[in-house]
């Protein structure tokens, strides 16, 4: 659950600013209830009220994600850069550095590890209803791929197309197998469609009656 606290001041800034400086958050990473405004009372002493309000710490996803990934990579023994976009609703995250390729792993499969678990740890403690997406990329790894798997979908269908044979993909991750699906979703002579279960769930490219 988000960390909730309460703080008494003079007034409701004093108050709000006790609380943050407690929690050592900014402004914009909490949430705040007024619980009293205070008053000053008779002379400012007698019958004075001091303010109160209720802090919640909203769930900051960068903080965390840079946080894990930090220790992540520290761990593998890898020195990177790390960009964080948080942009409609994605936590958009670049590795930049030397020796991608193992960040990378065969096919991707690393990367998307690392991004699966990002996901999870972020997300771990949300309260709020709010699923934040991540993606996770080095040296344009996920362009390159997705250029290739269209180049391969658009392959297969021709050869769909031209021996009326059905071809059965390698198994992928369902980022994979919807770049797969949107490249021949208009085609008027193939559809596709995914069988299988995880982590096997394979595409499908099959000829339109």
């Amino acid at each position: 659950m988000n960390k909730t606290i309460e703080a008494t001041g003079k007034n409701t800034d004093e108050a709000i600013e006790n609380a943050l400086n407690e929690l050592n958050v900014s402004r914009k990473n909490v949430d705040v209830e007024v619980l009293e405004k205070g008053s000053k009372g008779l002379f400012g002493i007698i019958g004075s009220k001091l303010a109160r309000v209720r802090i919640t710490v909203k769930n900051d996803y960068e903080y965390e994600a840079r946080s894990f990934l930090k220790n992540v990579l520290n761990s593998m023994g890898i020195k990177s850069e790390i960009e964080i976009v948080d942009e409609n609703g994605e936590l958009k995250i670049n590795i930049s550095g030397k020796n991608m390729g193992i960040l990378i792993g065969h096919r991707g499969e690393t990367l998307d590890s690392l991004q699966y678990l990002t996901s999870l740890v972020i997300n771990k403690n949300n309260t709020d209803g709010e699923y934040k997406r991540v993606v996770i990329d080095t040296e344009n790894y996920r362009h390159k791929r997705e250029e290739t798997l269209i180049k391969l979908a658009n392959r297969l269908a021709i050869k769909v197309r031209t021996t009326n044979t059905r071809v059965v993909l390698e198994p992928m991750n369902p980022y994979e197998r919807r770049i797969i699906h949107s490249a021949l979703q208009n085609s008027p002579y193939v559809f596709t469609h995914s069988e299988g279960e995880e982590p096997y769930r394979k595409v499908i490219i099959e000829l339109k009656k």
